[in-house]
């Protein structure tokens, strides 16, 4: 197959005027979606420049909403959003209508489809977790290259035990609320979804088959034959460039262009895939991807990445 994904990120994203689908989630263990949530977005479209719509699609009660807006860009109404009162805690996204249901999705894993960060949580258990931790935040944030700061960290393993190490990481790992659901929905529904990740492949491994993806990538740590880390990493390694790699051979094999793929990372080794990805979003994004993404998840759960292509909750798959 020869399909061409060379300038096909962002598609979604026209910076002219245009009809636009403004999503709105609420995290409703703490503030119900309101009206006066939705009565606050319609002004700030109006700020800047468009026509809202007075019809309103209910994705699912007191939980999300989302309505047409005219004639404004995507940029303008991203920036009136972000700056309107009365949407405190809400998550918001601007997206064109058409092609919102993506059938590719390439997730991190740390941070985001998990609450752990891998490599943290067995420096700890291995006692010494605070000089790991302050490495792992300098290279999130993409004050370190990420390969040069992954070797460096896993140089610190060396000599220990590996099993019972990993067992307790494994022993620790929390789901992300919603993302057993939002990965079994889009599987439900066509897409090919992969969890790729600069972590380990004994977390992916367990935790891709759980929350329901197809496949999975990362990093693996070699052990010597006493059963201890060797400090050493074996095979490619998994890191910013290779997950966007994967982005574009899951797309090739399912025939869409970046357009139709979505891809969802906290940290500043996802930056390549979310912005090439039609729907790219921040998941509790760190300072410097927050900066450079336009849909973001700050205040709900990985479900905000089914209402975001227009999912109402009941085509949830569980």
């Amino acid at each position: 197959m020869n399909l061409s994904l060379a300038g096909m990120g962002h598609l979604g994203y026209r910076d002219s005027p245009m009809q636009n689908v403004i999503t709105l989630v609420a995290n409703r263990n703490r503030t119900a979606l309101s009206e006066d949530h939705l009565t606050a977005a319609r002004t700030a479209a109006r700020r800047a420049g468009a026509v809202p719509s007075t019809d309103t699609k209910t994705l699912a009660r007191g939980w999300a909403a989302e309505f047409i807006a005219d004639g404004a860009t995507q940029l303008a109404l991203i920036a009136a959003l972000e700056d309107a009162p009365g949407l405190d805690g809400i998550d918001r996204a601007v997206q064109a209508p058409e092609g919102r249901r993506k059938q590719v999705l390439v997730s991190d894993m740390d941070s985001t489809m998990i609450q752990n960060e891998t490599l943290d949580t067995l420096a700890t258990a291995l006692g010494f977790g605070d000089a790991v931790m302050a490495i792992t935040a300098r290279s999130m944030a993409g004050e370190l290259d990420f390969i040069e700061s992954l070797r460096a960290r896993v140089a610190l393993l060396k000599g220990y035990q590996a099993t019972e190490s990993m067992a307790v990481v494994m022993d620790q790992i929390l789901h992300t609320n919603g993302a057993e659901r939002a990965v079994k929905t889009m599987v439900a529904n066509g897409a090919l979804c992969a969890l790729v990740s600069g972590g380990f492949t004994f977390t992916t491994e367990v935790v891709h088959a759980q929350l329901g993806f197809q496949e999975h990538a990362a990093n693996t740590l070699e052990i010597g034959d006493d059963g201890c880390f060797t400090g050493n990493l074996t095979g490619k390694i998994v890191g910013r460039a290779t997950k966007l790699e994967i982005l574009d051979e899951m797309c090739i094999r399912q025939a869409v262009p970046r357009s139709g793929a979505a891809a969802i990372g906290d940290g500043a080794n996802d930056l390549d895939m979310l912005t090439a990805a039609g729907l790219g979003i921040g998941f509790f994004p760190k300072p410097i991807v927050r900066e450079q993404t336009r849909v973001r998840i700050e205040h709900t759960d990985m479900t905000a990445l089914l209402f975001y292509q227009g999912y109402s909750e009941d085509e949830f798959a569980i």
